[in-house]
């Protein structure tokens, strides 16, 4: 899909420092408020993590997404009025410059680009090096919850979880089949779900190293 530029989406970012932080390595450690944090990991536009901010007002929300001209829709549609939710202009690659060791209690990772071609592995959200960077910044207990619409991604990513130190639950290959009641959809997600086609989920978690 092709990425439509927008020329005032630094201004629109700039203009929410509460919202959105100019140096978000100085929150470092400090996100959470005493409360669980949850984080988006390519956060996109942000209807999935504006609906959960609302429905969830205890837990604290972060929504990281590299690309300013996505994110400043997803700033827009918040727009001050959840308190609990909080965006990083930032890559994931360097997630462990924004979270402390251990501050994470959930990742998610919606429909991220599944980059298809084998020279292009590595930038895979479930790449073996993202995996270990998840792991520095989740909790004991935290987990990553995955949904995407591409199966050949998600075998990979079932692969690439079991085979560094994660377990995995709650895996389904359709997820609208039997959907839960608790599930909140994307906008990717809904507009697969409009074609037909299938999604798939699962939670994966580090396994404890004793």
């Amino acid at each position: 899909m092709r990425l439509r530029k927008r020329s005032d989406a630094l201004d629109v970012l700039r203009a929410q420092p509460e919202l959105v932080p100019q140096q978000p390595e100085t929150t470092c450690g400090q996100w959470s408020k005493g409360s669980p944090l949850h984080v988006e990991l390519g956060t996109g536009k942000g209807q999935f993590l504006n609906q959960l901010a609302e429905k969830y007002p205890s837990i604290q929300f972060v929504g990281m997404e590299k690309y300013e001209s996505v994110l400043a829709t997803a700033v827009e549609r918040n727009d001050g009025h959840e308190q609990n939710l909080r965006f990083i202009h930032g890559d994931v690659a360097h997630v462990e410059d924004y979270f402390s060791e251990g501050e994470i209690d959930r990742i998610y990772l919606n429909f991220t680009d599944p980059w298809p071609k084998k020279k292009h592995a590595k930038r895979r959200l479930t790449f073996p090096t993202f995996l270990y960077l998840y792991k520095r910044v989740l909790s004991p207990t935290g987990d990553i919850h995955l949904k995407t619409d591409n199966e050949d991604f998600f075998t990979y990513s079932l692969m690439s979880f079991s085979q560094h130190g994660y377990h995995l639950r709650n895996l389904t290959f359709n997820l609208h089949e039997n959907e839960p009641e608790d599930n909140v959809r994307t906008e990717y997600e809904q507009k697969f779900a409009a074609r037909g086609q299938r999604i798939f989920r699962v939670e994966a978690y580090p396994a404890n190293e004793c």
